[in-house]
């Protein structure tokens, strides 16, 4: 195939794809179009020579029935609008009954044809478009929905033959059990009082409490009915052998280890690669690029955006370096930095020479005063690792937070006891500080996961530590050392940056309430890394604020949002 012919069949598959999202775009704002004018219709009166001729064929009780219908089938419409808009298949075939309904109660209140056509003409646009609408809702929010809809049904079903019987003093009509169950059912399937007069003000207000609870109940059915897809367990154990295989052959980032934790669910593509993610409310935020062969990254990408279209999750990546940009915003992405990774070229790093004589400083103070540092090789010993758990929970206790998860690691007794870690001895041997090593699998480099400390230690414990860790990086022949995401550091600096990213850089300047991101950002400059940026990666401007918000949510774990408030 010629380049001309590739470049004309993309055009054409960009072409339907925009015709596509521009067709179930507009019919979903048609729809909600429809919602307000079955609502203004049943609101408006009925043309007099029609009203004459319906009068002749369909009773008043019918005609006050269809202008209720028609209200309440207007509210449904505006409601199943949104999740049309989402592609859900559920809305769909809810609108697709709701304005079947309408074009009948159009023509029994008022004979009122325009209306009649209009709906019939939205109905089979969505008929047109079908296929386009398949989005899944979540398997047990439906079927919860279901029961719970069946149940409150029973229960206000109960609620009004019970109400009748026993309070019929408050209505003009006396009610035994039939005449009440009569009464309750016409209310609910044809939206009419026959004969129902209240003649106290508590016999109207529980009229009226009849229709607000149905009313509750449906609407809680409904939005049940749309919920997206959940993941409520773990990925499954061979699903994580599966992944592991791929990351230890294809893994060449210092977020690579971090895709195997247990928080993350798997999605595989045909060829080779996994996409390891969190699902939080309706977005998928995947951990940096696809892991798998380079050239599967764009088909993977595309099925991975498939996959979360059909499950109604709004796909994105966090922490993705520069290398694919092309590839993501070829798929429709937007691209935003987020801040800088730092790595250190350790095949240049010295603590001699001017430029770093702070730092070799504090070595040889705290040299002199009797510390050390030891690499404790895994698998670690159960005395070694409590005192980790201790030190680690002396910091997070000083930090007012808990861990947080996603990006990083935590204290897990199994990652712990199975990672390099290098720890600060004081001169009494107790360990003041320590942190643990991550490997990068296929790419000679090695990255610092946890840093932690006690309360109380000797200034320039941490400077100490981490240019032990370089050291012995160096010795093991290790090429880069990351020091991890300097957060939203470099981000906006330049006038034509996003908006969005120069609003980014002003919290990075002021707000130091929850998160000192300069400070981090200075600690981690005096070793001299190279600063390479990262993005996420969201569907578009719309999407932004609940990517960010599942990002935050992620983050933070079960602790959201304590985390982000005590510090």
């Amino acid at each position: 195939m010629s380049t001309l012919q590739r470049r004309l069949q993309s055009v054409a598959a960009w072409w339907r794809f925009r015709s596509e999202w521009w067709g179930v775009r507009g019919l979903a704002a048609l729809t909600a179009l429809m919602g307000v004018i079955n609502v203004l219709s049943a609101l408006t009166p009925a043309l007099a020579e029609r009203l004459t001729l319906l009068e002749q064929a369909s009773p008043l009780e019918v005609r006050n029935g269809s202008r209720l219908t028609a209200t309440l089938a207007g509210f449904a419409l505006l409601l199943l609008a949104v999740n049309l808009w989402r592609r859900k298949r559920v809305a769909w075939v809810a609108a697709l009954g709701t304005l079947v309904v309408s074009i009948f109660t159009h023509l029994l209140k008022g004979l009122d044809y325009e209306e009649a056509t209009l709906a019939a003409a939205l109905a089979l646009g969505l008929i047109v478009l079908r296929a386009s609408f398949h989005a899944r809702s979540d398997p047990p929010s439906f079927q919860q929905s279901l029961w719970v809809m069946a149940a409150m049904l029973a229960f206000t079903l109960g609620y009004g033959v019970l109400g009748f019987y026993l309070l019929d003093r408050h209505f003009s009509v006396n009610f035994n059990l039939l005449p009440a169950l009569r009464q309750t059912i016409v209310m609910f399937t044809q939206f009419y009082d026959p004969g129902l007069e209240p003649i106290t003000g508590f016999g109207r207000y529980f009229a009226a409490s009849i229709y607000a609870v149905g009313a509750a109940t449906l609407g809680y059915g409904l939005f049940m009915l749309v919920q997206p897809v959940v993941i409520r367990l773990p990925a499954r154990p061979d699903e994580r052998a599966r992944a592991r295989v791929i990351v230890e052959a294809h893994g060449r980032s210092s977020l690579a280890r971090f895709t195997l934790f247990d928080d993350k669910s798997y999605f595989f593509s045909p060829g080779g690669s996994v996409v390891a993610f969190v699902v939080k409310g309706r977005v998928a935020l995947a951990l940096a690029d696809p892991i798998g062969p380079e050239d599967d990254l764009a088909p993977t990408v595309a099925a991975f955006k498939d996959r979360c279209a059909r499950n109604d999750w709004q796909p994105a990546l966090y922490q993705v370096p520069p290398d694919h940009l092309d590839v993501y915003r070829a798929a429709g992405f937007h691209a935003l930095c987020v801040g800088r990774e730092g790595v250190v070229d350790l095949t240049t790093f010295t603590l001699a020479g001017k430029a770093n004589q702070d730092l070799r400083s504090a070595v040889n103070r705290l040299t002199k005063l009797g510390y050390r540092t030891e690499v404790h090789q895994p698998p670690l010993g159960d005395d070694l690792l409590r005192e980790l758990r201790a030190i680690s929970d002396e910091w997070l206790t000083m930090m007012h937070g808990e861990e947080l998860r996603f990006a990083t690691g935590w204290f897990d007794d199994d990652y712990i006891r199975h990672s390099p870690v290098i720890a600060v001895h004081t001169p009494a041997s107790p360990i003041s500080a320590f942190a643990n090593i991550v490997p990068e699998y296929q790419s000679n480099d090695v990255t610092v996961d946890l840093m932690r400390r006690r309360r109380e230690v000797v200034n320039g414990t941490m400077d100490f530590l981490f240019a032990a860790m370089l050291t012995w990086a160096k010795e093991q022949k290790y090429a880069g050392f990351s020091l991890g995401l300097s957060a939203l550091a470099g981000v906006g600096e330049h006038s034509d940056d996003l908006a969005v990213e120069r609003a980014l850089r002003y919290i990075y300047e002021h707000v130091k309430r929850f998160y000192n991101f300069k400070g981090l950002h200075a600690f981690k400059d005096k070793f001299r890394p190279r600063w390479e940026p990262r993005y996420l990666i969201y569907p578009g401007p719309a999407t932004l604020p609940a990517v960010a918000a599942a990002l935050v949510r992620i983050s933070a774990g079960e602790d959201f949002p304590w985390a982000y408030l005590r510090h």
